[in-house]
């Protein structure tokens, strides 16, 4: 039985529900793009002869949003996960189209969608500030992965199911993350002493570690779960690449760095 590259995109996308920039990966494709264009070459290229922008007010306002808006996704994901309990955690399938609380799951994959957008403004802030040691390798591959993963998704298998975990565990530690940014905006000399940092990038490390043993014990102790196998594989390799990233990252910060000091 021969297969073309056409017979991937029939019957597509799966959630008959187009939500604004949601209904195809076109748009999260162009705002990758266009981001990737922004951050390596439009925005060094208008900061060149320029010098750095005092962004602090906005950099306030930007983390106290992010603040609330993943404090709103956490506390909703906690409701629906633990309180009511809408999914299996031994098998998270997703919610079949006439599920009453289906609308409430896409919404919350979009709203979850719209946060991982804004995120990529924190880089345009780097630009604009010339803090171009922070635009690492991580930190794209990060925003990237995430954009591009959500609506990628959405399109070939439909909202929510096991990736609910992911969005709520990030969301969490965004909260705590754009907490710390928040506070180091308001106090800048804390940003030498404080001691969020550090375990944020462990609280980054572990939430990848709790997604890889969602998809190893799911495979093994479950495999006859509808979550589709090829999200399972897309899960454990991106928690596989984030651990091992951040690990390095943690390494050399702040490991490798101590050494040096004593």
């Amino acid at each position: 039985m021969n297969f073309t590259l056409l017979d991937l995109f029939r019957g597509l996308p799966a959630d008959p529900v187009h939500l604004p920039m949601f209904g195809t990966p076109l748009p999260a494709i162009v705002i990758v793009l266009g981001y990737l264009l922004l951050i390596f070459k439009v925005g060094p290229d208008f900061m060149r002869s320029r010098k750095p922008y005092n962004m602090r007010k906005a950099m306030l306002i930007y983390n106290f949003c992010q603040v609330l808006m993943n404090s709103g996704i956490f506390l909703m994901g906690t409701y629906y996960l633990f309180i009511k309990k809408l999914y299996d955690f031994r098998c998270m399938t997703m919610l079949s189209s006439d599920h009453p609380d289906k609308d409430v799951d896409r919404l919350l994959t979009y709203f979850y969608f719209i946060n991982k957008v804004i995120d990529l403004i924190d880089t345009i802030f780097f630009v604009l500030r010339k803090s171009n040691k922070q635009i690492t390798v991580l930190h794209v591959y990060h925003h990237v992965f995430m954009v591009l993963g959500v609506p990628l998704t959405y399109y070939f298998y439909g909202p929510g199911g096991q990736y609910n975990l992911m969005g709520y565990l990030n969301s969490f530690v965004h909260v705590v993350m754009y907490a710390y940014y928040f506070a180091s905006a308001w106090y800048p000399n804390v940003k030498s002493t404080f001691w969020w940092k550090e375990y944020i990038t462990k609280l980054q490390f572990l939430q990848f570690m709790i997604l890889f043993a969602q998809s190893v014990l799911t495979l093994w102790l479950n495999p006859g779960c509808r979550f589709p196998k090829v999200l399972q594989y897309v899960q454990l390799g991106g928690s596989v690449s984030m651990m091992t990233m951040f690990g390095n990252f943690y390494y050399q910060t702040y490991v490798k760095a101590k050494s040096k000091e004593q």
